[in-house]
């Protein structure tokens, strides 16, 4: 809670014999930061992965469905949450956005957006029919492109002239503003067909092709740095240990993307580079995934070794679920265009771990605002990592 100081009168009249304490407005939001929008990401990706996968299973359309009603009510929630905390608590908001800890959290809101608007697209148009959907997927994800791309170029302008991370700080968390262009470019192919042909098909397609070559060389310029910090430094805090996860997010929504508009490529753009945006799919997809399995058998051994040295929970345990997601449906894309089952039952296996993450970061953060102690005010950091609640 922040005491709001009071002054004396200055006069000779006697002042009070203790000052008084003024409550501030919506204490409980003073510390809802960006990173609450993660809740809703690995929400929504639950129910598009589960709709992604390559097999039929009794029952899972309904209960995406019921995921992804959820993921839209979260995102309401926290968005409310979110402009609560910058009417109430502006001082406390803009502290986050000139911490290097806590700013590149602001990539997850572009993906919160897109990840709902993405979802309704594709389960939620059983309950709203396709064209209410479709109006909601196209201003979710004009806000969150436009809001995404304000983030992968504001947040590393803010890491060179404000923050100045010391060397050696580098954090998987720094790869979230870069990626939200990513998560773009993997959920504008649901959009294409929808464009009148010619011109503005081509256009979004391209456009979507730009985004992941915008947000896949950032990564690649910022994966080295991650991994030099591990090598030189060792492991990260048991708290941050869940947010190598987070390296997860570009190997896997790249894929995903990459198939995805190779989907759509056909009906977008001419026969010659259709075909070779079919190729490049495969090409592309294949290799980056076999990576992705490799960081993440590497990331899980990493957090067996946390959790046995007592591991705490927090907001960090939703780095779990966002990128496992976009593995999933990388890996279904794969299948779709290469027709192996190998693929098939990696998205299976993949979806299978997805979900039992969620359900234990949903119920832990349920647990967690109920007692109030995801509410309550974060330990300080060291400089350059992040906060765990």
């Amino acid at each position: 809670m922040v005491i709001l100081p009071q002054t004396r009168a200055l006069t000779g009249a006697p002042g009070p014999a203790a000052p008084r304490l003024l409550r501030p407005r919506f204490p409980a939001l003073r510390f809802i930061g960006p990173n609450w929008y993660a809740t809703v990401m690995g929400t929504a990706v639950v129910s598009s992965a589960g709709a992604a996968l390559p097999v039929h299973l009794p029952g899972l359309r309904a209960a995406c469905t019921v995921v992804w009603a959820l993921a839209a009510v979260l995102l309401v929630v926290v968005l409310a949450a979110r402009a609560g905390h910058w009417a109430a608590h502006r001082d406390q908001a803009r502290a986050h956005l000139l911490d290097p800890a806590v700013a590149p959290f602001y990539g997850c809101l572009p993906m919160a957006l897109l990840a709902v608007g993405g979802s309704t697209m594709v389960v939620g148009r059983d309950v709203l029919g396709h064209r209410a959907a479709l109006s909601v997927d196209v201003v979710l994800f004009t806000a969150g492109t436009l809001t995404g791309l304000a983030a992968a170029v504001a947040i590393p302008y803010l890491m060179v002239v404000r923050h100045r991370p010391e060397p050696g700080t580098a954090s998987p968390v720094w790869l979230l503003p870069v990626v939200a262009p990513m998560v773009s470019a993997a959920l504008g192919p649901l959009l294409v067909p929808e464009l009148p042909a010619g011109q503005w098909r081509e256009a979004l397609l391209l456009a979507c092709y730009a985004m992941f070559g915008l947000s896949l060389l950032a990564t690649l310029v910022m994966l080295p740095l991650i991994f030099s910090r591990l090598v030189h430094r060792g492991p990260l805090p048991l708290a941050l240990t869940p947010t190598l996860f987070l390296v997860l997010g570009p190997l896997g929504q790249s894929t995903t993307a990459v198939n995805q508009l190779a989907d759509v490529a056909p009906g977008a753009i001419g026969a010659p580079y259709a075909s070779a945006f079919g190729a490049f799919a495969v090409l592309y997809g294949v290799p980056v995934m076999g990576f992705a399995l490799l960081w993440l058998v590497l990331a899980a051994l990493m957090v067996v070794r946390a959790a046995r040295g007592g591991m705490p929970f927090g907001m960090t345990w939703w780095g779990f679920t966002f990128p496992v997601g976009t593995c999933v449906t990388g890996a279904a894309g794969l299948a779709r265009h290469t027709g192996l089952t190998a693929f098939t039952w990696l998205a299976v296996a993949l979806y299978t771990l997805l979900v039992t993450a969620w359900a234990v970061a949903g119920l832990r953060t349920l647990r967690g605002v109920v007692s109030g102690a995801l509410l309550a005010a974060p330990r300080a950091p060291r400089p350059g990592t992040v906060r765990t609640t």
